[in-house]
C-alpha cells in the first residue's frame, strides 16, 4: 500500500539572520509512513520541531534535504502551483486559531474551499450549513463572523473549514489547545467521527494524553527526531 505520507532522511535548518545568521537545526532525519486511514498523534516537548514537521507535510516551509511525498507528490521539488492544488484537492488543516477575514459570515468562511475548486455558490452554501449543523453551531451564528464566537465554537467552524472539501489527509495542530477539557473532547470526537467517517488520514500535534490514546499510533519527538511510543506507555510522562 502506497504510504499517504513518506518521508524520508527529511532535516530542516532556520537562519537567524538577526542574530548574526546563527543556523538552528529544527528537523534531523526525520523518516515516516503514514498509512491511507490512519490516525498518528505526534508529542514532544514545545519546540521539539512537530509543528515544523506539520507544516512542511502541508508545503510551508522546504526541506533542507531529504524527501516528503503527500499523495504521490514530492513536496521538496514541486512547484507552487503544484502546492496550492494538493491543498485544495487533498490536504485540510486545523490549527490551535482559526484565521479569518473579519465580518465574513461563517457559512461563508466554511464554503469558501469549495467555491476555490469550482463549487457552484449555492451548493457551496448547502454544503457548508449542512457540516455546520453536524457540528452543532447554531443556525442563527452561521450568518455572523467567528471572531465573535467562544473558542469552542471557533474551533469547530476551523474544522468544519478543514473537512468540507473532503481531504484525503488532514493535518490537526493542537485542535484542543486552547479549549477547556469537556469543550476539547466534543471537539476531537467530532474531529475523529468525521475523519474515520469518510476513511481520512489524520495527523494531530498533541500535548495532551487523552487525545493522543485515540491515535492508532503515537510518535515522539526529541532533538529534532521522530521515537515511536509503545502502546501501554501513552499515559506515562510526555
Amino acid at each position: 500500500m502506497t504510504p499517504m505520507i513518506d518521508l524520508t532522511d527529511v532535516s530542516k535548518t532556520f537562519t537567524l539572520h538577526n542574530q548574526g545568521g546563527a543556523v538552528i537545526e529544527v528537523l534531523s532525519g526525520v523518516t515516516l509512513a503514514v498509512a491511507p486511514g490512519e490516525c498518528v498523534a505526534l508529542t514532544g516537548a514545545s519546540g521539539a520541531g512537530k509543528s515544523t514537521l506539520m507544516r512542511m507535510i502541508y508545503g510551508n516551509y522546504r526541506a533542507r534535504s531529504g524527501i516528503i511525498r503527500v499523495g504521490g507528490t514530492d513536496l521538496v521539488r514541486a512547484e507552487p502551483r503544484e502546492i496550492i492544488r494538493l491543498r485544495r484537492e487533498v490536504l485540510g488543516y486545523v490549527s490551535q486559531f482559526l484565521r479569518v477575514v473579519p465580518r465574513v459570515p461563517t457559512q461563508d468562511v466554511v464554503a469558501e474551499p469549495l467555491r476555490a475548486v469550482g463549487v457552484a455558490e449555492a451548493e457551496a452554501g448547502e454544503r457548508a450549513a449542512a457540516l455546520l449543523e453536524r457540528l452543532n453551531i447554531p443556525r442563527p451564528l452561521w450568518s455572523l463572523s467567528p471572531t465573535t464566537f467562544s473558542g469552542g465554537e471557533q474551533q469547530r467552524v476551523a474544522v468544519a473549514r478543514a473537512l468540507i472539501h473532503q481531504p484525503t489527509l488532514v493535518l490537526a495542530d493542537e485542535p484542543t489547545g486552547n479549549l477547556d477539557a469537556e469543550t476539547g473532547r466534543h471537539v476531537l470526537a467530532l474531529l475523529l467521527d468525521l475523519a474515520r467517517a469518510s476513511e481520512q488520514t489524520l495527523v494531530m500535534v498533541t500535548h495532551s494524553r487523552e487525545v493522543a490514546a485515540s491515535a492508532d499510533r503515537v510518535l515522539r519527538m526529541a532533538d529534532g527526531r521522530l521515537q515511536a511510543v509503545a502502546q501501554d506507555a501513552r499515559g506515562g510522562a510526555w
